[in-house]
Formats: structure tokens, C-alpha cells, sequence
């Protein structure tokens, strides 16, 4: 009896070893599996896809590497003679289908990459506050424009019920209306929301003149640099992002603008914790290019006079979609003397697919020993450059770390595209 226990002990004991060497092999195998080439082929491919008809397949990531591999394969479960706006593709293994691909095909679609420096000038909606003013009485010194409640940032949209178009519209009528001892009925808009409010000019026995005591302003010049261009439609994109008021730091409503060609004179290169800048020269009343109406926050946009070149790269290119970029390398397009415009490396560090519009989609990296040399990286003025990987346009410069002028953000072409106005998606869509 006791000789039957020890066999039965025994045999529990080694059912519970080949299940731990189970469990432990399992284990490893859990680890380990994510890990192999096949596995992580499988992950790799997409479920649903989106591509230009040019591009086909051939897109989808991957597709390479199924096409190479031994015993597997891609197989097109439905497709048609001719251009067809979807398919349906089986990942084949052996012969057995193991996981289905939905691939969307659109309209081919070309742009003209920019890369020139541009001048902006840009006029705002109504004019804009910028600050407050001390207007000295005989008594005190006050602000009549912050005691009615007007606030750095607002826009004075109109005044006595007349549109404001400018600053110098408002001189004479305050002049009338300090004289006759009346207020001024402001219309202002502060964000969403639009209002009116009393201010009463008040005379400053130092200047001698009524003053509202506020700082306002109704245009913004700078430079950047131009994205892209269709030739079909004369719609341009460019910066890449908004353009706001150096002193409220809100972005510029505008009315209208226009870019015109600019010669960059200098450049003062960018260090750790300071970023560079491009100077340049231009004149807003010659060597016009087009008008400017948006300003948003992937850039500018409107439309150009006429066809502008780059010298370098003139012909229309196709663009990626955002899930189509990859990490590796690329080219900028941009100008850092005079007006010519020159092709630089740069490296794509990351990238992030996007179904929704953002406007930091990518890390971008400036390896370009010439470029280097020139402006230590990314500087301010180069927003806007265009950035093409593969014979394609994927998006542009946009902001340059402080902390690493060799590096910075870039916008996805996708959304540049859509805030001009360009609807690549037309054909899916209906």
C-alpha cells in the first residue's frame, strides 16, 4: 500500500513539471512570437488602404515583402478591366487566406512643389488691438479704451456703424467726436463673440489731441516660403502654419494680403535655445505673385497671378497621403541666399498616419552637411519649405525646436491640400 502512494506521488509530481514546461514554453512562445518575421509581416499589413490609382497596390505596406516571401501571396478576390475606385485582396499563407485588405483608389492628383522665399503682407478684419495707451489729463491718467471694456486682442470691427478698414479711418472721427463731446459706439469681436461697447475720447493735454488709449494695428509683414502650387487651378499653399501678431500672439483675421517675391540677404544661424532667422527684402507694392485669402493654421493660401518656377524641381509631382510616409530619407526644397532656390537632405525621424486634420505630423531633421554650415538647421523663414520623399510631395517645414535647430515639426501635404481648397477626396466621397 505504501509502494502504490510513492508511485501515485511520483506521478503527480510529473504531471505538475510538464505543466509548468507548458506553461513556460507557452510563455516564450507568447514573447517570442510577436518577434518573427512572419508574425510581424502579418501585423504589418494594413485591413484598410488608401491610395492614388498611379500608385496601386504596389502602396499598401509590406506588399514587398508578401511578394518575396516563400509560400505566401497576394490575391485579388475582386477586380475589373480598367480603373476601378476599390478592390478587395486576400494575404495569402500556404494557400490559405488569412487576412483581407480593402484598398480605396483616388483620382491621380499632382502638384508643383514651391520652395521660393515669398514676402507675406497681410491686412487684418478691422484693425486689431494690440495694447493699452496712458492718455494724461489734467487730473490723472487713464485709458478710455480699457474703461470700456476693450481688451488686448479684440478687433475693432466698426465704428459709429462704418466698417473699419484701416487705422487711419479712425483719426478724424475721433477727432469729431472728441470735439462735439460724444462717444464712440465700437462694434468689437473678441474670439467668437461680436459687441458694443461706448468709449469716450478723451483730449491728452500732452500731445494735445483726443486719444482713445488704445495700441492698434492693421497690418503684418514677414517672409517664409512657398509649399506648393496646382497648375490647373493657380491654388497655392505656403508656411505651413498660422500666422498670428507678434504682440497678442493670437492669429491675424485678415481682409486680405498678397505674397510677392523676396531676396533673403542674410542669414543668422540658429543655436541651442535660439532659434535662426532668415532676412530678407521685399517690396509689398512690386513683384507680386498672388493674393492671400486664408490664413489658418497650416499656412497661407489663395491663388497666384501666374506660374511661378523653382528651377529645380518644376514638374508636378504626387503627393503622399499621411499614412504613405515613411521614417528615412527626403529632400527640402528652400532658398538661403538671394532668391535661388536649392535642394537639401533631410531625414524623416517620425511620422504619424492621420485620419484627422494636425498640424504636427512629422519630425524632421536637417542632415545636409551645406545646410548645416548655412543656418545651423532649421531657422525661421524656412517654414513652408517642401519636403518630398520617393519622387513625392509629403509636406512641409513648419517649426524648429528650440532645443535642437537641426530638428523640427513638418505638416502632412494631405492637409495643406484640403485648406486650399482641394478636394483630393471627391470621387470616394460620393
Amino acid at each position: 500500500m505504501v509502494w502504490v502512494r510513492g508511485e501515485e506521488l511520483e506521478h503527480l509530481k510529473y504531471k505538475q513539471q510538464m505543466r509548468k514546461a507548458a506553461g513556460l514554453i507557452l510563455l516564450l512562445t507568447m514573447i517570442v512570437l510577436p518577434f518573427l518575421s512572419p508574425v510581424q509581416q502579418y501585423l504589418s499589413i494594413p485591413t484598410e488602404w488608401t491610395t492614388f490609382q498611379e500608385q496601386g497596390i504596389s502602396s499598401v505596406p509590406a506588399i514587398k515583402e508578401i511578394d518575396e516571401a516563400e509560400g505566401s501571396s497576394l490575391h485579388a478576390l475582386q477586380s475589373s478591366d480598367g480603373i476601378t475606385s476599390s478592390d478587395e485582396f486576400f494575404y495569402n499563407v500556404a494557400g490559405f487566406p488569412l487576412k483581407k485588405i480593402n484598398v480605396d483608389y483616388l483620382d491621380d492628383f499632382k502638384v508643383i512643389p514651391g520652395g521660393q522665399s515669398i514676402g507675406v503682407k497681410l491686412h487684418t478684419k478691422g484693425v486689431l488691438v494690440v495694447g493699452h495707451h496712458q492718455v494724461k489729463t489734467d487730473s490723472e491718467q487713464v485709458s478710455p479704451g480699457e474703461k470700456a471694456g476693450i481688451q488686448v486682442g479684440d478687433i475693432l470691427l466698426k465704428i459709429n456703424g462704418e466698417e473699419l478698414e484701416e487705422m487711419a479711418d479712425m483719426a478724424p472721427i475721433v477727432k469729431t467726436a472728441g470735439e462735439d463731446d460724444k462717444d464712440l459706439k465700437l462694434t468689437v469681436k473678441r474670439g467668437e463673440e461680436v459687441f458694443d461697447t461706448n468709449l469716450t475720447p478723451t483730449y491728452d493735454v500732452k500731445d494735445q489731441k483726443y486719444r482713445i488709449g488704445l495700441y492698434i494695428r492693421d497690418s503684418a509683414a514677414g517672409i517664409g516660403t512657398m509649399t506648393f502650387y496646382d497648375p490647373a487651378s493657380k491654388k497655392y499653399g505656403a508656411l505651413g502654419h498660422v500666422i498670428s501678431d507678434m504682440d497678442t500672439q493670437k492669429p491675424i483675421e485678415i481682409h486680405d494680403g498678397t505674397i510677392v517675391r523676396s531676396n533673403v540677404t542674410s542669414i543668422q544661424k540658429g543655436s541651442e535655445g535660439v532659434p535662426g532667422e532668415k532676412r530678407a527684402e521685399f517690396s509689398a507694392e512690386r513683384n507680386r505673385i498672388g493674393e492671400i485669402t486664408k490664413n489658418s493654421p497650416f499656412g497661407i493660401f489663395g491663388k497666384l497671378d501666374d506660374s511661378i518656377t523653382n528651377g529645380v524641381n518644376d514638374q508636378p509631382l504626387p503627393i503622399a497621403l499621411s499614412h504613405e510616409v515613411k521614417e528615412g530619407p527626403a529632400k527640402i526644397l528652400t532658398v538661403v541666399k538671394g532668391e535661388e532656390v536649392q535642394e537639401f537632405d533631410v531625414e524623416v525621424v517620425s511620422t504619424v498616419p492621420q485620419k484627422q486634420p494636425a498640424t504636427k505630423g512629422m519630425v524632421v531633421k536637417i542632415t545636409d552637411p551645406e545646410l548645416l554650415k548655412e543656418t545651423g538647421g532649421i531657422v525661421q523663414g524656412m517654414s513652408g519649405s517642401p519636403i518630398i520623399q520617393n519622387g513625392k510631395l509629403i509636406g512641409a517645414v513648419t517649426h524648429v525646436f528650440v532645443n535642437d535647430p537641426t530638428s523640427g515639426y513638418g505638416v502632412h501635404i494631405e492637409w495643406m491640400l484640403q485648406e486650399a481648397g482641394i478636394d483630393i477626396y471627391k470621387d470616394q466621397a460620393s
